[in-house]
């Protein structure tokens, strides 16, 4: 019945991207309310806040290594995970060097591994570790597709994203789904809570660019504090693997 539930989910978010109208890309999505250039760096604060990707990379890296598992499938969704730090901190710092619908290419494809990295562990944790890691390779294709599809249809004049955010919001909607439907086999899992928490005030901060640049005084924007947010959500459950220890169920 669990199962079945997910499954459900699944056919839903499907149909929905499906029947839902086609999402252009919005060409006012390049016009970030800061656009000063510092020390000789075009939008500066937009390009530098990206620097704790990599921290946060590295440090799952580390986690990686460290952390204990209850089964070896279990391994390499966070160890996907963990080398998304760099290359989104990469992906994007390129982006707002010089923002356009082809350096925005390469800010959304580390993203989805980055999300399919994610929903595959916690699948392999929660549900099958052997599903799991079946999975991780079909969710990391459907990720960067999804990226190339609206790349394509970006240049043939007809640009679609609905692939791109099934790929960013679908798990975000299931990953919760099974964090409280299916048991945890290590201790700490509420870091993924936090993650979800994280990601959410990210979204927030980005939709609140411009009002949060005038609030800062135009010295800070809602874009570049999305950034921090957004690499404490990777961070969080990268942390878990530091911290948690096998259960014994």
């Amino acid at each position: 019945m669990k199962l079945w539930i997910l499954y459900l989910l699944a056919l839903l978010a499907v149909c929905g991207a499906y029947l839902a109208p086609r999402i252009g890309q919005d060409p006012a999505y390049h016009l970030f309310a800061d656009q000063r250039t510092l020390l000789g760096l075009p939008h500066f604060w937009n390009v530098v806040s990206n620097a704790p990707f990599f921290f946060v990379g590295a440090y799952g890296l580390w986690a990686w290594r460290r952390a204990r598992w209850q089964h070896h499938h279990d391994r390499w969704a966070w160890l996907v995970v963990a080398l998304s730090g760099f290359l989104i901190g990469a992906g994007s710092g390129y982006y707002h060097y010089n923002p356009d619908n082809q350096t925005l290419f390469w800010d959304r494809l580390p993203m989805t591994l980055g999300f399919m990295g994610v929903f595959a562990a916690v699948i392999s944790e929660r549900v099958s570790a052997r599903a799991g890691w079946w999975l991780l390779g079909p969710f990391l294709v459907w990720g960067v597709v999804s990226v190339e599809v609206w790349r394509r249809t970006e240049l043939a004049g007809s640009g679609d994203l609905r692939m791109y955010a099934l790929v960013q919001f679908y798990p975000m909607l299931a990953i919760p789904l099974i964090l409280w439907l299916f048991p945890p086999r290590y201790t700490a899992s509420h870091r993924v809570w936090q993650m979800i928490l994280w990601y959410l005030a990210a979204k927030i901060l980005e939709a609140a660019d411009v009002p949060i640049h005038q609030l800062f005084g135009q010295q800070m924007s809602g874009h570049a504090l999305k950034h921090l947010a957004a690499a404490m959500a990777l961070w969080m459950p990268l942390r878990m693997l530091a911290e948690r220890e096998p259960t014994s169920k």
